[in-house]
């Protein structure tokens, strides 16, 4: 905005406030907002084309006494919604670090104890997947005695139970290769977790 349009809304807010002041109404609010040009305008009211724009209010001294934010998208409202939302579960997080612990070695002893946990969980996995891989080989060492795998003339079909026991036993290895990756998602986490509650837990503390 010019200058000259400047000084004109400035002196057209003198004589609205001084006819506020005349009619006794010298609470009233006034309102000041920016057209699409960039024009700045004052008034008692906003054109409804600008009632979802920022708007300052003034009182009829010309003084500023509050701002109303532009209305937001719902892009941006979600935005902010978010931002609140984390903003809220971080001093939760902060506020249960701090009921919680006393000290790092109090967080580091609850981080072994819960990997150790994890870790025997994974061992224990692991071995029977080494069992189960065992039996697998030595059915699958039998299946070829038998159709379809042994192409002899006189081979025999195989036997339902064998057949039977090569899908239980390949649906049980795929079973708990899942649980042991599973497990050793759990494990990262924690480490993860564990990894930036002790370096939060010193931003809270101050300690270097």
């Amino acid at each position: 905005m010019n200058r000259s349009a400047s000084i004109l809304s400035l002196l057209l807010l003198a004589v609205t406030a001084a006819q506020a002041g005349n009619t006794g109404t010298e609470g009233r609010k006034l309102y000041k907002w920016t057209d699409k040009s960039g024009q700045v305008h004052y008034g008692d009211q906003v054109p409804p084309e600008y009632a979802g724009e920022e708007r300052h209010v003034m009182n009829t001294r010309g003084v500023e006494v509050d701002k109303l934010d532009a209305q937001k998208t719902p892009e941006q409202q979600a935005a902010t919604d978010a931002k609140v939302k984390a903003e809220a579960e971080q001093r939760d997080r902060d506020r249960n670090l701090l009921n919680t612990y006393v000290s790092i070695q109090e967080i580091e002893r609850l981080r072994d104890q819960r990997l150790s946990l994890v870790a025997g969980q994974i061992k224990v996995t692991s071995q029977f997947l080494d069992t189960l891989q065992t039996r697998l080989d030595k059915l699958q060492t039998q299946s070829m005695n038998f159709r379809p795998y042994n192409t002899k003339p006189n081979a025999q079909p195989m036997p339902d139970q064998l057949a039977d026991d090569l899908v239980r036993t390949g649906n049980d290895i795929r079973a708990q290769q899942q649980n042991l990756k599973q497990k050793r998602l759990e494990e990262a986490t924690l480490r993860n977790t564990f990894a930036s509650d002790i370096e939060r837990f010193k931003q809270l503390k101050a300690i270097h």
